[in-house]
């Protein structure tokens, strides 16, 4: 099978979704690999790294696409790149449909067979795909909130450890998944004042465990929600539905019970966002204040550490990706999990979280 690893277009977006290490893994099992000049550089990967791997160099996008069995990238495709697809072309990235209808009506009209990263699904339920990820964004999402706590960035110029006699900020994480569980070691371990919330008392009740009491633990309901975020200097949403819309959890009227100057990083805006007032944003332009609070809202969070998201995330693709390169889209069966990543196949939608978000037709798998 051709492997096509194109250059990523989304801005600030430096991950790419092929490291030399795997393409020479590819390259030794029969396959060939074909990836776009500068595709690795964001990531410090060269042409030379590639070409050394086995990989051979195409100098713009179409001629990836054109020749190409299967598409390797990280982010959706964008306006561009969706007409260069073709029908029973199989397309493995993240996609986060659910917020996005033009998208997922693209990729259906280009007959394609689009799998997502983020919708890989264990029989446990765990996302193997969307966990280094996560891990990524959580432990980001304080160091970005750190940030813009800052006076120079709009925020209430706290230093989020405090020092000694002035206390420290106060950081509400809402959402005990991968991404609540990495933010809430991050900010511990900066010496932030952290309370948690999840709907799910088991899991607070690990998180309670896991850090012997110094993470406070708060069962979900509105009015709890509505305490926490008002109280809080910085907020991080963690809020995820494996396929769907994220629920707008955190309303404007809790917004505006914050004190000027709180920080919002709102990690679930790749889904949409958990709260009212979030609007994705850039690594560019990374902020905006509404209700007179900082929001962070950046979509491609890892981005911004290209280098340790690719190899984390590359290191958990690589066995799917093999199997899709040697089975094409029979792998699809042979393996639930990798199944459960169908969205769009030839024309129809097949994640019914998906369907119920975009108001488009599903159609079984």
């Amino acid at each position: 099978m051709i492997i096509g690893v194109p250059r990523e277009i989304k801005p600030q977006e430096n991950r790419v979704a092929l490291v030399p290490g795997a393409a020479r893994t590819m390259v030794d099992q029969g396959h060939a690999v074909r990836i776009e000049t500068g595709a690795g550089a964001g990531s410090g990967f060269s042409d030379q790294d590639y070409q050394e791997a086995g990989a051979s160099l195409a100098k713009g996008p179409e001629a990836v696409f054109a020749e190409a069995d299967l598409i390797l990238k990280i982010k959706e495709p964008l306006e561009g790149e969706v007409p260069m697809l073709r029908p029973g072309q199989i397309l493995f990235t993240y996609l986060h449909l659910a917020p996005n209808p033009d998208l997922t009506r693209g990729l259906m009209d280009s007959g394609c067979i689009a799998i997502a990263y983020e919708s890989v699904q264990l029989p446990d339920g765990s996302l193997p795909l969307l966990a280094p990820m996560s891990q990524v964004a959580g432990r980001l999402s304080i160091q970005a909130g750190a940030h813009c706590l800052e006076i120079h960035q709009g925020g209430k110029g706290l230093l989020l450890a405090g020092i000694p006699g002035v206390r420290p900020a106060r950081v509400v994480i809402v959402g005990g998944g991968s991404v609540g569980t990495h933010a809430a070691q991050m900010a511990l371990g900066l010496g932030a004042d952290v309370a948690l919330l999840d709907i799910r008392a088991d899991i607070l009740a690990n998180l309670d465990l896991i850090w012997k009491g110094r993470l406070k633990t708060v069962l979900f309901s509105p009015h709890a929600l509505e305490e926490e975020i008002i109280a809080a200097d910085l907020v991080i949403g963690a809020v995820l539905v494996p396929g769907a819309r994220a629920p707008r959890l955190i309303t404007r009227k809790m917004v505006r019970g914050m004190e000027p100057g709180s920080v919002i990083v709102d990690v679930a805006i790749d889904q949409g966002g958990c709260c009212e007032t979030s609007r994705p944003t850039t690594h560019a332009d990374p902020t905006y204040v509404e209700e007179g609070v900082v929001h962070s809202c950046v979509a491609n969070m890892p981005g911004a550490v290209a280098r340790t998201s690719t190899l984390g995330l590359t290191n958990a693709t690589l066995p799917y990706v093999l199997q899709l390169a040697n089975q094409g889209a029979d792998a699809l069966r042979d393996n639930p999990a990798l199944g459960s990543g169908l969205n769009v196949s030839r024309g129809k939608l097949c994640n019914k979280a998906v369907a119920e978000s975009t108001g488009l037709p599903y159609s079984s798998p």
